[in-house]
């Protein structure tokens, strides 16, 4: 069956994609529940199906003006080296016309330089809520 990209929330079983994210250790921890909640919240999103399994998804939040963050980018192992990513992101891209697209990877590098994206000089961040022992990163 062929894969196909979409942006519909409908018809995700979000406990088998936490499943299969944990399966992937693509896990965050969230609970499927805000798995779900963090992307219906979200100002765009991209699902890969192969049938009625999602075997990708990715998301992007935006002010709706200027500035954009792509997240939660991820394929299912079977799937990958196929463009599903690149497909999903390109859709996320296109709904944002004109916006600065940050984003955060650790070994998705090469992909996202193929997109166009650029690295930047810092990235900063803070877990709202967590505070971080400031003694430690003396």
């Amino acid at each position: 069956m062929a894969v196909r990209i979409d942006s519909s929330l409908e018809g995700i079983d979000w406990e088998r994609a936490k499943a299969d994210l944990a399966a992937d250790d693509f896990d965050n921890g969230r609970s499927a529940d805000a798995l779900r909640r963090s992307f219906e919240q979200s100002a765009h999103v991209a699902f890969a199906r192969d049938g009625d399994r999602v075997v990708g998804m990715a998301r992007l939040l935006s002010d709706g003006v200027c500035n954009a963050y792509l997240v939660d980018v991820w394929t299912a192992s079977a799937y990958r080296r196929q463009g599903i990513a690149t497909a999903m992101t390109r859709l996320l891209i296109d709904a944002v016309p004109g916006q600065h697209i940050g984003l955060q990877t650790d070994d998705a590098q090469e992909l996202y330089a193929s997109l166009g994206f650029k690295p930047q000089p810092e990235f900063w961040s803070i877990v709202s809520g967590r505070w971080l022992d400031n003694d430690a990163n003396r």
